[in-house]
């Protein structure tokens, strides 16, 4: 089978790798069309993933507009080159609408429920689509499969992650020492607006309150102001999944590194207007108690707190975590038997 994958965001590049890994095995060929977005070609470039590259992320509403032009035009170019058998890819217009323009199926797999936008633009072109089953949303049911998982276990389930004690040596860390990750976000993505997290503020109060208990490392999406910038992270990007899973807590406005943190076992806080729209929040909270979401910032800053004074919140977690892990699917798997099955029953 020949199978086209379409990824547009970092993230996307984690999700993916396992799946394509073993659908190689399988014995079938996988082409990667890439956007240049972020660290997204860096980190296909970390795995040794070949990929065509069919546009980038621009700012801006008229460039915008140009770069979906762009990239339908590059990726129809790319798709009719290697004549694919399926589209497969996450909340992707661009694949969606080239797949039909050259008749071919397309799996969309989604887990975020209030990008209107992007799901407007890519349910309609999806032959299936593919969610957690707490998400939140109303989809075609002929077209809706769900799954009991999250998209992140497809790269941080312990079938395919194991935490690298190196990272601590390029920090300087002991196994025993105490860090805290917080994570600052741009607020730019189309679902993000009128939406918000730490005011700018309370930043400064978070990271005076929370260094009295531990280390503080920051990750921005965009630039740090300079009072920060001592606190700034410097890792490579493939290994921070390792570093978070040492973490005595995770604290942000940053909802994916949220949800990995939880399923790390590490005490997670999010921040943000957004938390109330999404079903694995909820999931992760109510049934496992492994995230807290918050609005507020000074009930966050206080949670953060009482986690960090409780010398067993790390094993509790884990705890947690694992009965988190025992219920739920092995993702990676059911998403090249959900790509292998479609192929044979269409």
């Amino acid at each position: 089978m020949r199978i086209l994958v379409g990824i547009e965001h970092p993230k996307r590049v984690h999700v993916w790798k396992n799946p394509i890994k073993k659908l190689i095995e399988r014995g079938h060929e996988v082409k990667i069309a890439a956007r240049d977005k972020d660290i997204t070609l860096e980190l296909l470039d970390s795995i040794g993933f070949e990929y065509d590259v069919y546009g980038k992320n621009y700012s801006g509403l008229f460039k915008k507009v140009y770069g979906i032009i762009e990239g339908d035009l590059r990726l129809l170019k790319i798709a009719k080159a290697f004549n694919p058998d399926i589209f497969v890819g996450k909340g992707s217009g661009y694949m969606g609408q080239v797949s039909k323009l050259l008749n071919k199926p397309y799996i969309c797999f989604s887990d975020t429920e209030h990008a209107k936008l992007a799901n407007l633009l890519t349910h309609p072109f999806a032959d299936i689509i593919c969610t957690p089953a707490c998400f939140k949303v109303r989809i075609n049911p002929r077209k809706h499969v769900k799954y009991n998982g999250y998209e992140e276990l497809a790269y941080l389930h312990p079938n395919y992650f194991t935490p690298d004690p190196s990272v601590l040596d390029e920090l300087r860390l002991g196994k025993k020492d105490k860090f805290i990750i917080m994570r600052f976000i741009s607020w730019g993505a189309s679902h993000d607006i009128r939406q918000h997290g730490i005011s700018p503020k309370m930043k400064t109060e978070y990271i005076s309150k929370l260094e009295e208990h531990s280390e503080v490392f920051i990750v921005s999406e965009g630039e740090l102001e300079k009072e920060f910038e001592k606190y700034k992270l410097k890792v490579v990007p493939e290994k921070f999944h390792s570093l978070l899973s040492y973490a005595q807590l995770y604290i942000g406005e940053g909802g994916s590194t949220a949800t990995e943190a939880a399923i790390l076992g590490t005490p997670s806080i999010l921040i943000s207007s957004l938390a109330k729209f999404c079903g694995n929040y909820e999931d992760l909270y109510h049934n496992y108690g492994l995230i807290y979401t918050f609005s507020d910032n000074h009930q966050a800053l206080e949670k953060a707190l009482n986690i960090l004074e409780n010398r067993f919140s790390k094993k509790k977690w884990k705890h947690r975590r694992d009965r988190m892990l025992r219920e739920k699917i092995d993702v990676t798997q059911f998403m090249v038997e959900c790509i292998e099955n479609f192929v044979e029953i269409s």
